[in-house]
């Protein structure tokens, strides 16, 4: 099979499967035991040494891609276990109860999304719609917000998925120094990152929209929230 078309099989499967399911690591999974299949001729015994010793425990060898994987994992769960427990949900009803304007909505928003910002942004929106919502924050603003915050944070922070994949990439460079070393004393150069976030602020706090931001808090401020793709749970709310 080495080669062939059927080399395309495993690859074919993890993406097919990851489109129907949405499920990233599950799909990965069955795309590796289909590989290990191929790799042992469909022997069990075989299959199951593949993609131990020439799979897992060769990556691991070779480089930090197995490391790599195995932090993503842990730090999804560390979030899963975060969100299981209440604590997004617990904040949420904090900010209901204590925020009482439009720019504390916001930046609660954004020190949320400071907080969770390995999650993917799911969980901040869903929590902080309703506290924005109640304050006339369009819904394009929490986008904005929730978004112009989790990425800059991410590409800065040493426990994130770019930290670790910045620091196996550094690692093989002759800088003298370990790759999250490396990491850390670029932060302040990661001007893209910190400018973000201090601009997030800025115009938070002075209250400053233009373009097509600017028209979007305007309906807002009349009651026009718009949508975030359900057109039409946002008509039903707004009727």
């Amino acid at each position: 099979m080495y080669g062939t078309f059927w080399a395309l099989v495993p690859p074919i499967v993890a993406i097919v499967l990851a489109l129907i399911t949405k499920e990233t690591y599950s799909s990965l999974f069955v795309g590796i035991v289909v590989g290990a299949l191929f790799v042992g001729g469909f022997n069990p015994v075989d299959s199951l040494n593949s993609m131990l010793n020439d799979g897992f425990i060769g990556a691991i060898a070779d480089g930090w891609n197995a490391g790599i994987f195995m932090f993503l994992v842990l730090l999804g769960i560390m979030v899963a276990l975060i969100n299981a427990a209440g604590g997004s949900a617990a904040f949420g009803r904090w900010a209901v109860k204590h925020v009482h304007s439009r720019v504390g909505a916001i930046i609660t928003t954004f020190i949320l999304g400071v907080l969770i910002f390995v999650d993917d942004c799911l969980t901040v929106g869903s929590v902080m719609r309703p506290v924005t919502d109640s304050h006339n924050v369009s819904r394009a603003k929490l986008a904005y917000i929730i978004d112009a915050t989790a990425a800059p944070i991410c590409m800065i922070a040493p426990v994130s998925s770019w930290a670790a994949a910045v620091s196996a990439t550094a690692q093989d460079l002759d800088t003298g120094i370990s790759g999250i070393q490396l990491f850390v004393q670029a932060i302040p150069y990661n001007f893209y990152s910190l400018l973000t976030i201090v601009f997030v602020v800025a115009i938070t706090v002075m209250g400053f929209d233009y373009g097509p931001m600017a028209k979007a808090e305007m309906k807002a401020l009349q009651g026009e929230l718009g949508s975030l793709g359900n057109d039409e749970e946002n008509t039903v709310e707004n009727a």
